[in-house]
C-alpha cells in the first residue's frame, strides 16, 4: 500500500505557515549586500569622474604654461610669437584659442597672454567636454650694465 506524500507543518497553525526556520528576515541579508555593492560602485564611478576631470584640468593649464613660456621667449626674436604657442600647445594635446601680445615700445620685451581648450572625455558617456585655462608670461628688458 502506497501512502501519498504530504507536506507536515512544524508550525501548528496557519499563522506561521510560508515562514523558515529564521523567520521573516530570512534573504535580507543579500538585499543589503546588494544594495551596498550599487552605492560604492556609484561612489568610486563618481570618484572616477571627478579625477579624470581634475587630471584634464592640470593637463590643460600645463599645456597653457608651457605655450605662454615659448611665446616669451621669442618676443623680440620673432614676429610672430603666436605661432610658437599654437605649435606648443598642440604639441600638448591642446588648442590655442586665444593668444594676446603686449610689446614694449622698444620691441625687445613685453608678456603674452594665451587661452587653450583642451578637448577631454570624462567616461561612462560623459564627455567630449572642453577643459579652458590660461597663462600669462613675460620677457623682461635686459638690464643695462
Amino acid at each position: 500500500m502506497r501512502l501519498p506524500l504530504t507536506r507536515t507543518s512544524t508550525g501548528g497553525d496557519a499563522a506561521g505557515a510560508g515562514q523558515s526556520e529564521y523567520g521573516s528576515d530570512s534573504g535580507s541579508a543579500v538585499v543589503w549586500v546588494i544594495a551596498f555593492s550599487a552605492l560604492l560602485l556609484l561612489v568610486a564611478v563618481g570618484v572616477g569622474v571627478r579625477t579624470t576631470a581634475v587630471l584634464a584640468r592640470h593637463r590643460a593649464e600645463s599645456a597653457a604654461d608651457l605655450a605662454a613660456l615659448a611665446a616669451a621667449t621669442r618676443i623680440g626674436v620673432s614676429t610672430d610669437e603666436c605661432a610658437t604657442a599654437r605649435t606648443i600647445g598642440a604639441a600638448n594635446g591642446a588648442q590655442v584659442s586665444a593668444c594676446q601680445l603686449n610689446l614694449a615700445p622698444d620691441g625687445r620685451s613685453g608678456s603674452v597672454r594665451v587661452e587653450v581648450q583642451l578637448r577631454v572625455v570624462l567616461g561612462l558617456g560623459v564627455g567630449p567636454q572642453l577643459v579652458t585655462a590660461s597663462a600669462r608670461a613675460a620677457r623682461l628688458a635686459a638690464s643695462g650694465g
